[in-house]
């Protein structure tokens, strides 16, 4: 099993910034990938971004790009997802996942460990 631990979450202005942190602990050495989804009030759970935990690829969902930067500290098994210039649409549950089967983790389907979420707020 893997444990997932998200912080850095918060209230912050538009325009603003946070750094969330993913900490993981247990059988770290299964996880192949791991990513960020979020999920607004009243909408579906989304893609955000997902790291290769070998080669340190990325991908990100469009409406991040240029905004959001994921990366990973394989010493400390904790992968952060760097936001900048922050919208009101950026509001949701920010969940930490991890995938021992998918190096890319973008569907939720491959997810096998997901953190319990941390809230982001942004204000107009």
């Amino acid at each position: 099993q893997v444990q997932l631990v998200e912080s850095g979450g918060g209230l912050v202005q538009a325009g603003g910034s946070l750094r969330l942190s993913c900490a993981a602990s247990g059988r770290t050495f299964s996880i192949h990938g791991m990513g960020w989804f979020r999920q607004a009030p009243g909408k579906e759970r989304e893609f955000v971004a997902a790291i290769t935990w070998s080669g340190g690829s990325t991908f990100y969902a469009d409406s991040v790009k240029g905004r959001f930067t994921i990366s990973r500290d394989n010493a400390k098994n904790t992968v952060y997802l760097q936001m900048i210039s922050l919208k009101p649409e950026d509001t949701a549950v920010y969940r930490c996942a991890a995938s021992a089967q998918a190096i890319v983790v973008i569907r939720a389907t491959s997810v096998d460990y997901w953190g319990q979420g941390t809230q982001v707020t942004v204000s107009s």
